[in-house]
């Protein structure tokens, strides 16, 4: 099972991976969104924002989020380890459930980019 430390870890890993994305990707983390990442097999949520191409963790607490973000995942700590490492595919995962992404339909359109 993977730490806090290591999801923290893998976040920074696709905030950096984020900054220096271009074309379609690019225009789709351009987004200025909160966002939250609720890790189910810890019980934490970490929350911050999207902001200049990337994401930016503010805040790591307990349990789910105290505030309903723009754009919400929800996922195993070991699922966001290997998805940012390469070794789980976003699409997969989300089409079996194993990820769940929440946000407004212009959002969701914005990020089938990522996909």
């Amino acid at each position: 099972m993977a730490t806090i430390d290591e999801c923290r870890t893998a976040l920074e890993k696709l905030a950096q991976n984020m900054r220096g994305a271009d074309g379609d990707v690019r225009e789709a983390v351009s987004l200025e969104r909160t966002v939250s990442c609720r890790v189910t097999d810890l019980d934490v949520t970490f929350t911050g924002r999207m902001t200049g191409g990337a994401i930016v963790v503010d805040d790591v607490a307990p349990g789910p989020p105290a505030e309903k973000a723009q754009i919400r995942l929800t996922m195993t700590g070991d699922d966001l380890v290997a998805m940012v490492a390469g070794e789980l595919n976003f699409a997969k995962a989300w089409g079996s459930g194993r990820v769940k992404l929440e946000a407004g339909f212009r959002d969701l359109l914005s990020l089938r980019k990522l996909l």
